[in-house]
């Protein structure tokens, strides 16, 4: 038995001149695959997209309720995490949540999947991490469609549009 034989089944199937070219085109797909996750907003597990914002916490909720009420969307509440945690003696940086929607956009999602509801009105988190960096954080509408079984709702594309044009006003320089 030779060395090439002991190969398995997968590798046996790659003849040893294609074996480099192999290995480049996988390599080239791990390198573009990176450079994409890193040209885009952090999208951490389960459907949360992450926004670095230049402004302290407080400032960047300011201005996510201000773009939130400008865009004419009803803000619901606004919640801070912070002030809860200090009220039972315990330390929390900065974190706030805002609750906002209205129903010309999450009706059309629940006539898709009546279920979504359980995830609106829409929210986005502000938070500072342990590095001091501040975050605007909030669900994506395709995740939230794909979790209630209507993936391919008309509605989701706009909200998706409209959900990132908030977070880029609210983070903007």
């Amino acid at each position: 038995m030779t060395a090439r034989q002991g190969r398995t089944a997968l590798h046996a199937t790659i003849p040893p001149e294609d074996d480099m070219q192999f290995l480049r085109t996988l390599a080239t797909a791990g390198l573009l695959t990176l450079a994409n996750l890193a040209a885009t907003p952090a999208l951490a597990a389960d459907g949360l997209v992450a926004v670095k914002s230049p402004h302290t916490a407080a400032e960047t909720m300011n201005r996510l309720e201000a773009q939130v009420k400008q865009r004419g969307l009803n803000v619901f509440a606004r919640i801070d995490h912070a002030a809860g945690a200090a009220k039972v003696g315990k330390t929390l940086r900065p974190t706030e949540l805002l609750i906002f929607g209205n129903p010309q956009g999450g009706t059309p999602l629940m006539e898709c999947a009546q279920g979504a509801g359980i995830d609106l009105p829409l929210k986005a988190l502000v938070w500072e991490d342990a590095q001091a960096q501040v975050w605007l954080g909030y669900n994506d509408p395709a995740w939230l469609a794909q979790r209630h079984g209507a993936a391919a709702c008309p509605v989701v594309p706009n909200l998706q549009k409209a959900l990132a044009g908030i977070a880029e006003a609210v983070t903007a320089k």
